[in-house]
């Protein structure tokens, strides 16, 4: 293969053969592919949810709300583990968008202790036209693969995502 024909990832790897034939560097073919494709996605993401004036958090936000089902509330504390933030983080996301008047807070009615955050209608609607365009955009994105290509993908990101999350699972295999 001509040097021009080499991708970006496949050239950073014969550099390195090059320099250290020592060391394995065929990881590099899956990691930094996989590393710049993500790169490339979530800047196609953001622009969607740029598009209704939210960030990816605050897109993370009203969808865990709106996932809740009727009446579109959580604790902070399970918005958080359903969005993978910390939770100070989720009070700066919530405090933004309860200003945008797209969620309410309110003392929960089991502990009065507790608060639960709610989508408010124009939240609702906001995050029902933005999640549409969000899976416009996502199939548009998956497009550039066959269905069968996009299948194969999901079950090995799913194999190994799983044994990323649950290693020790994988090791008793």
């Amino acid at each position: 293969m001509e040097d021009s024909e080499l991708d970006r990832v496949a050239r950073i790897q014969a550099d390195w053969r090059r320099e250290r034939p020592d060391l394995d560097v065929s990881p590099q073919g899956v990691i930094g592919r996989l590393h710049r494709l993500a790169d490339q996605l979530t800047g196609e993401l953001r622009l969607v949810y740029a598009r209704y004036g939210l960030s990816e958090g605050e897109f993370d936000v009203l969808c865990a709300l709106r996932r809740a089902g009727e009446p579109y509330q959580r604790a902070p504390g399970e918005l958080a583990a359903h969005t993978m933030v910390t939770t100070g983080a989720m009070t700066k996301r919530i405090d933004r968008l309860e200003r945008a008047g797209l969620v309410t807070r309110r003392r929960s009615e089991d502990d009065q202790r507790g608060r639960i955050v709610a989508l408010t209608a124009p939240g609702r609607e906001l995050i029902d036209q933005a999640f549409t365009e969000h899976m416009r955009n996502e199939r548009r994105l998956l497009d550039a693969l066959t269905p069968a290509e996009a299948a194969a993908l999901e079950t090995l990101l799913t194999a190994w995502l799983s044994r990323m999350d649950h290693p020790r699972a994988a090791d008793s295999d």
